[in-house]
């Protein structure tokens, strides 16, 4: 018997062995025979053909550095120093509102919003409730094995912040759109990342920028923002004129600090990706960006940044940038004596016109004088 007729014994698998022990799991996820219409499949257990087993995985360890003040290893105090007040402020006008619309309902003189108020605790159970459900259906849940990148981003998040569960984490058709957010029902924790944010492949199309992202996500979940205690403490506040919103705003300064404590060097690429979309995120020059946040002015910037659910993404680059203090709520940042950083154009030139011979007689090289030095 030649080389080319030999076959391994069929293991308790169904299928060869592949090289590998009578009895034993083939090793190279070969096909198995199917009894019905003899047809082959790989076999799901085993995996795809030329699925490898995950190898463990340990986070990197946070850097060693004590600080005082209870602050970050970065000099940073994980929680904005406007959530707490902001958040008690809220709270008390969400019982106050509480109390007002019981004491409606017990008169006979309830309206919309009054009903809308007594039935916040069971609107909010509901929704977060079908929210996780839509994830348990229709998402795909990260594992060693189904986008294992960013699993191993979530366990390191997790674990430098020193939570005892890891979070569920899903990923969902982004249909272009660059998003991630993170929820929970109950006892349990889970973060959604839309697609786009990862190639074809299921590699990070930006690893550092999706660690950021990822670690700002698992950050919400940390500083117990989705928490339904707190959500439902907060649900009157969508009703006070940037009093909500602002408080949201706090929070997501929050959960910056901590996707910069989770990996800093992703903060420009997550950002960047913000700003100028998945493709064109290389051309955004962060410090430029950021530089802009104490050069925009006027009673309509105001307005837009005190309405607006996250900061502004100038204002937002200026507080990664400067870690020396808290992002701005309000007022924005003062201009610093000198830039504190040049734009990172990375090398970019822009192409020269189609059939660019040079200047005419007597003008300078403009496309000289535009590239950047």
């Amino acid at each position: 018997m030649t080389s080319d007729d030999s076959s391994s014994p069929p293991n308790a698998y169904g299928g060869q062995t592949a090289g590998g022990l009578p009895g034993q799991p083939p090793t190279g996820g070969y096909p198995v025979q199917i009894p019905i219409n003899g047809g082959n499949i790989w076999d799901p257990r085993l995996g795809a053909p030329g699925w490898a087993p995950q190898q463990p995985y340990s986070p990197p360890p946070p850097p060693v550095v004590q600080q005082t003040r209870g602050l970050s290893p970065y000099g940073m105090p994980a929680r904005h120093s406007w959530e707490i007040p902001l958040l008690v402020i809220v709270v008390i006008i969400t019982v106050i509102a509480y109390l007002f619309a019981l004491l409606l309902l017990l008169t006979g003189n309830a309206g919309q919003l009054t009903l809308i108020l007594v039935s916040a605790p069971l609107v909010v159970y509901l929704i977060r409730g079908m929210t996780y459900a839509t994830q348990r259906l229709n998402g795909v849940k990260m594992s060693p094995t189904q986008f294992p990148e960013g699993y191993r981003m979530v366990v390191e998040a997790a674990a430098r912040f020193g939570m005892a569960k890891v979070p569920d984490a899903y990923v969902v058709t982004g249909n272009g759109q660059i998003n991630a957010f993170a929820s929970g029902h109950g006892f349990r924790r889970f973060v959604v990342v839309y697609s786009d944010l990862f190639e074809i492949g299921g590699a990070a199309r930006d690893p550092d920028a999706l660690a950021f992202i990822i670690g700002h996500e698992v950050g919400h979940i940390a500083a117990g923002h989705v928490s339904y205690w707190r959500q439902l403490g907060m649900f009157a506040g969508s009703y006070v004129p940037i009093l909500g919103n602002s408080l949201i705003r706090a929070q997501e300064y929050t959960a910056d600090n901590h996707g910069f404590c989770n990996r800093p060097q992703g903060a420009p690429g997550a950002m960047s990706t913000l700003a100028a979309g998945k493709y064109l995120n290389r051309l955004v020059g962060f410090g430029e960006m950021a530089d802009r946040a104490a050069q925009e002015k006027g009673f309509f910037v105001w307005i837009i940044n005190a309405m607006a659910t996250h900061p502004v993404l100038t204002w937002r680059m200026w507080a990664l940038r400067d870690r020396s203090r808290h992002g701005k709520m309000f007022w924005r940042p003062s201009p610093p004596p000198a830039p504190i950083m040049p734009a990172p154009y990375g090398g970019y030139q822009p192409p020269k016109p189609v059939g660019y011979g040079g200047p005419p007689p007597g003008y300078g090289d403009t496309y000289q004088e535009y590239r950047p030095s």
